[in-house]
This record gives structure tokens, C-alpha cells and sequence, in this order.
């Protein structure tokens, strides 16, 4: 320190300064090596005694655990939370939380206040915060991230321990599936393809719609369930004979017969969740569906809806195709708008791409396939065949039978003593009642009479005899029914009238529909006359263009022939020009009148005509000259003259006279 001083103290410094300013930095120095002695030790401790697990939102692990916390009384008293009416499984099984805020006077179901139900309010932890929860013995710090702050959605829940086992984490995961499976025995999920990210979104749950309330055919609902209860339990059988372990099933008839109703019953029967991909959505290429399929569950339901309108291009494989059935035609106009709208729509994915999604390599196993529509003519014989689509069921307008079903599924009998005889195709009054999601709410102030066993069969039987067989849909059945859902004898009485008003709309829709068909048809007829008029009208003006320009190059060609004939003719010959320039200049002459006479049309009376035209024509400046003539050029150039312009009448003056004149020219 003695040196340091001695070394500074020429400099002038202050030597007191020096030392606080070296005793600062020996401070902070050792400030920051603990610092990081103590993050390193704590980091070690924490790889050493702390077990940590992570969720994504892509998995079904997540969803448990939110469930699960959304029940800890902990989870609803954290330090820092946010307050909104919105919680963050709005749309899954729990719709709050532990720690919510509720009114004082308890709402009534059914009450309304301005036709929506009293708004919660909503105590959830915030996220990017620790909280801790006591578990078995354990401080759980449990951390809720955003995967994709920027995008708003991808969420990640971390999960760490004091323990040296993963025990009690395992303990923790099991217990929440238990308490997630339970609470959604009556719930189906449903899950939406993003294509943005190639990935699924979950959309929400749905209570689960019992079997008894759809209404078939005999035989066909049971047939459909059968089916796929025994593929679902024949994983082994398709593995042994190498067949691969898919089933395909084309629901196809009239809309509104039930088709998307019977596919979510089959989800709550057999415990599966449902799949939607919707083939014409924004972003969806060959690729992206192929990705999406690759990320589908073993188990569950795929739903292709509308397959015949899915695509805008068409359903087959034809590029020209436009999805119409094979009996329509389009013009070129058409075809060039659907193309260009194809190509707006954001959606490039083709029929091949969507036949090797479904059964190609990379396509998963173990699926149901369910797929939709309302044209089957419109699909290409490629995707309905058997191996994509196995089972094909026929949905029709409803029967009678149906009618008859419909109508007890909506009007419940009085509860009988006793247990109810089992149900018999003939009646199928007890499958109607079987599992009513309405029996287990509270009553209504709307309640619903109930009446005797006999009168429902009564009435029912009454209300299926009024409906005329195969010629409206079930869901005009059900939509007069909810109408009408508590008045059950009125509803018989005025069936008919519905009836007779159901026909007279649909008459009416069918001539407006026929009237704006015959519209568009004379619009487009108009179209194709005034673009075939227009382009009979381009073609005769491009023809008389074509005859315009030709006349013109011919008049400009005979222009251009007799201004070069007037001016070869026009020349003079100066007074001073000698014998030989005279000479050659009558060889030009003769030379430039040959080419007139072998260009012009052939006519030997149009070639003399002209040849006197431009003969009469010259001026001689010299013609006064009377001595030049006598010269013996002059005497040459006559005789020459003679010979080639002399006709049979002329004489010697004439001859002479246009000697002078073609001396004038030379």
C-alpha cells in the first residue's frame, strides 16, 4: 500500500479517496462471489433434493391438473390472482374456482336478468407466479406460464417437489386423472385442428347425449354401436392378419335426419372424444392435414363434416371438376371464378392429399372415422370405397315410427311403481325415456304435464298417423315439437294445420328457389349473348381493321408508284449536258418505264395510257432552243424517240416535238 501511495503521490491525488474507492470494490467483489456461491449452492441443493414436472396445454395431463387445482382451497387464496368473470376453463368440466365470489342471496335456476344468468366473480392465480400448495406431506410450488406470450395461448404448468422420489408426483397426477375422469363420466370432448400450428385446440366439453334420445330405423343404431364396440376390441385380430386397424363410416342423406345428433351419442356411449377437421379452412394444405392426422389420439372420434362442400375446387380428381353432380354442366366463365376463388380461399388441399391422410402411412390407427354429407353423387368413387369408408348408413325424411319415437322422447309419462318392461322395437317407448338428461334437473316454471302411460302411447300414435310418411325431416319434427314442448295434446290437435303450412312453405321456397334458378340461368344467358356479341363485334372490327389496312397499303403502293413515275418523268435535262449523260439518262427513262409497265396489272392499254400520260406531262425548260435540235445528238436522240415512242398515225412534227421534250427530261 506504501508503494501504491508513493507511486500516485506525484499525481497529486487524493490518497484518502483512493482507499475508500479500493475498499469498495474489495466490498462488492466479495458481495457478488457469495452471491454466486450461494445461487450455485442453491441451484445444487435444488437438483439434488427437488423433483420438478412440466405440462403442456397439447396434453391430457394438463387439463387434469388445472381440474384439480381448480378444487384446492389454496389455489383460490393465492397471494396474487387475478379477478375476472372469466375463468380459464370456462369452456371444460369446472366452470369456477375455490375461490370465487358469490352473492349473498343465492339465484334461482332458471332465474334470468335481462335474459342472461348473474355474472361470478373470479379469483385465479396469475401467471409467471409461484404458489404453494400443501400435498401429502409436501410444498408443491406450482408455476403457470405462457408458452406463446405473444400470441396469447399455449399454456405451461411446472410442478416442483422436495423429494428424493418421483412418487409423490406420480400419487399427485393419478389422483387428478381419477377426480378429471369422474366429473366428465357425462361430458364429451371436443377438440378443433388449428392450422395455423398444425395442432389440436381444445374447444370445450359437451354433456353427453344419450343413446334413447335418437331415433332410427330398427336395427340401426344398435347395428352402428355394435360395429364399433367389437373394432374397438379387435386391436389383436387386425394386427394378426396385417390389416390396418382403421374403420370408416359415411353417414350420407337428407339434412337435418339426425346424422351429426347420432355421432355425438356414439361418443358419449363409448367414452371418446371427438376430433373435427374442417378440409376447407384457411391455411389447409396437404401437409398440414397430413401433420394433423399424425397427431390424432388412438382412441377417439374423427369428424369430417359436409365432405361434398368441404372442397371448392371439387371432390374429384378431375382439375376441371367443380363438386357438382356428374349430370351438370359449367361454362368457362364459371369454371375461371370457382378457380379464383379457390385460390382466395387460402385452402390448397386436394383429394390425394386427403386420401393418404386417411389411410396412408403416416395416417393413425385405432380411430373411428366419421365422415358426413348430403350429395354422395359428388364424391369421388376414390374416397367412398370400402377401406375409407366401411359402413355406409342411409338417412332419411322421418317415418312414422320415428314420429312416434320423437314424440315420447319429448313427453315423459307418469313414473310407474314398478320397474319398466324392457323396450321392444314395436314401441320403443322406455328406450325414449332411458337416461333423459331432462329427469335428472330441477322442475321449471314451465314444467312439462305428465301424463298417464296410456295416454302418451295414445297421443303419440295419433301425432305418427298425422305425419305423412317420408316427407319431413327430423329436425322440422323436432322444431314444431320444442314449440310446443308443454302443451303435448295441443300439439297432436294441430298437426295437420302445421302440416298443410309446412307444405305451403316449402312450396314457396321451392318456386323462389326455381324463380332465382331461371334468373341466374337468363342472367347467364345474357351474359353469354352480350360476350358472344361482343366478341362477333371485336372479330368484325378487326376485320374491317385487317380489309382497312390492306386497301391502304395498296392505294399508298400505287401512290408511291406514281409519285415515283411522276418523278422519274418530272427530271430535266440541263442545256450544258453532254451526249453521253443524255444518252444514259434515255436508258433510265426506258428502263424506269418497263418497270411501271411489269408492276402494273398487265393491261397493255393501262401501260401505253400511262406512257402518254407521262409523256404529255413533261415540260422542257429548253423546247424554245430551235438550234440544239439540229445537232447530231439531236438527230440520234430522235431517231431513238421514233422508234420507241412513235405510234402508226404520228408524223415527222410529232416526232420531232417529243424529241425536244426528252431532251428537255435528260
Amino acid at each position: 500500500m506504501e508503494a501504491i501511495k508513493s507511486m500516485l503521490s506525484p499525481l497529486g491525488m487524493n490518497t484518502n479517496a483512493l482507499q475508500d474507492t479500493l475498499k469498495l470494490v474489495v466490498i462488492g467483489g466479495t458481495v457478488e462471489t457469495a452471491r454466486r456461491a450461494s445461487v450455485s449452492a442453491w441451484n445444487g441443493f435444488v437438483d439434488s433434493f427437488f423433483l420438478t414436472a412440466h405440462f403442456s396445454q397439447e396434453d391430457y395431463p394438463y387439463d387434469w391438473l388445472m381440474h384439480w387445482l381448480a378444487k384446492q382451497p389454496a389455489w383460490g387464496r393465492s397471494r396474487e390472482f387475478d379477478i375476472t368473470t372469466r375463468s380459464v376453463g370456462r369452456n371444460s368440466i369446472v366452470q369456477a374456482t375455490s375461490g370465487d365470489v358469490d352473492e349473498e342471496e343465492e339465484q334461482e335456476e332458471g332465474d334470468l336478468v335481462h335474459g342472461r344468468r348473474k355474472r361470478k366473480v373470479q379469483f385465479m392465480p396469475s401467471v409467471d407466479t409461484t404458489h404453494t400448495i400443501y400435498y401429502r406431506g409436501h410444498w408443491l410450488r406450482i408455476t403457470r406460464t405462457k408458452r406463446y406470450p405473444d400470441y396469447g395461448h399455449g399454456s405451461a404448468l411446472k410442478i416442483s417437489v422436495v423429494a428424493r422420489s418421483n412418487d409423490i408426483l406420480k400419487k399427485l397426477v393419478l389422483e387428478a386423472k381419477r377426480e378429471y375422469e369422474k366429473d366428465s363420466e357425462h361430458r364429451v370432448h371436443i377438440f378443433l385442428a388449428d392450422t395455423t400450428y398444425s395442432c389440436w385446440r381444445f374447444n370445450g366439453s359437451r354433456q353427453k347425449r344419450p343413446m334413447s334420445s335418437i331415433v332410427l330405423q330398427p336395427g340401426v343404431k344398435d347395428m352402428l354401436l355394435a360395429d364399433c364396440k367389437d373394432f374397438l376390441n379387435s386391436e389383436e385380430w387386425y394386427a394378426e392378419r396385417g390389416i390396418p386397424f382403421r374403420r370408416g363410416y359415411l353417414l350420407h342423406g337428407v339434412p337435418g335426419s339426425g346424422k351429426t345428433s347420432l355421432i355425438h351419442s356414439l361418443a358419449g356411449e363409448l367414452g371418446l372424444d371427438i376430433y373435427v377437421v374442417s378440409l376447407s379452412a384457411k391455411g389447409m394444405s396437404d401437409n398440414t392435414l397430413t401433420t394433423l392426422m399424425s397427431l390424432v389420439p388412438s382412441r377417439c372420434i374423427l369428424l369430417l363434416e359436409d365432405l361434398d362442400a368441404a372442397f371448392t375446387r371439387g371432390v374429384s380428381r378431375d382439375s376441371t371438376s367443380t363438386g357438382a353432380p356428374p349430370g351438370t354442366t359449367t361454362t368457362s366463365t364459371s369454371t375461371a371464378k370457382e378457380k379464383e376463388a379457390a385460390e382466395s380461399d387460402g385452402s390448397t388441399l386436394s383429394l390425394s392429399g386427403l386420401l393418404n391422410s386417411l389411410d396412408g402411412v403416416a395416417a393413425a390407427e385405432g380411430r373411428l372415422l366419421f365422415a358426413t354429407t348430403n350429395h354422395i353423387e359428388r364424391l369421388d368413387p376414390a374416397l367412398s370405397r370400402p377401406g375409407r369408408m366401411d359402413v355406409w348408413i342411409n338417412f332419411t325424411h322421418a317415418t312414422k315410427w320415428q314420429a312416434e319415437g320423437i314424440f315420447k322422447c319429448f313427453f315423459p309419462c307418469k313414473p310407474a311403481g314398478s320397474e319398466p318392461p324392457a323396450d321392444t322395437p314395436e314401441e320403443g317407448q322406455d328406450a325414449s325415456q332411458k337416461n333423459l338428461p331432462g329427469s335428472k334437473r330441477k322442475t321449471s316454471k314451465h314444467a312439462i304435464p305428465l301424463l298417464s302411460e296410456l295416454e302418451i302411447a295414445e297421443l303419440a300414435k295419433q301425432f305418427a298417423e298425422a305425419i305423412p310418411e317420408d316427407e319431413l325431416s327430423v329436425a322440422s319434427l323436432q322444431g314444431y315439437l320444442l314449440k310446443n314442448k308443454t302443451r303435448p295434446r295441443e300439439c297432436v290437435e294441430e298437426v295437420p294445420a302445421w302440416i298443410i303450412s309446412e307444405r305451403e312453405t316449402r312450396e314457396k321456397m321451392k318456386a323462389e328457389k326455381e324463380k332465382a334458378e331461371r334468373e341466374a340461368q337468363e342472367k347467364k344467358k345474357k351474359e353469354e349473348k352480350e360476350e358472344k356479341e361482343k366478341k362477333e363485334k371485336e372479330e368484325k372490327e378487326k376485320e374491317e381493321k385487317d380489309a382497312k389496312e390492306k386497301s391502304d397499303k395498296r392505294a399508298a403502293k400505287k401512290k408511291a408508284r406514281a409519285d415515283a413515275a411522276k418523278s422519274d418523268s418530272s427530271v430535266t435535262t440541263k442545256p450544258d449536258t453532254t451526249e453521253t449523260e443524255k444518252a444514259a439518262a434515255a436508258t433510265a427513262i426506258t428502263s424506269s418505264q418497263d418497270s411501271s409497265s411489269d408492276s402494273s396489272s398487265g393491261s397493255e392499254g393501262e401501260t401505253s395510257n400511262g406512257a402518254d400520260a407521262d409523256t404529255e406531262s413533261v415540260t422542257s425548260e429548253e423546247e424554245s432552243d430551235k438550234d440544239k435540235t439540229s445537232t447530231p445528238a439531236a438527230e440520234k436522240k430522235e431517231k431513238w424517240v421514233a422508234v420507241k415512242g412513235q405510234t402508226a398515225s404520228s408524223s415527222t412534227g410529232s416526232q420531232t416535238e417529243t424529241t425536244s421534250t426528252s431532251d428537255a427530261a435528260t
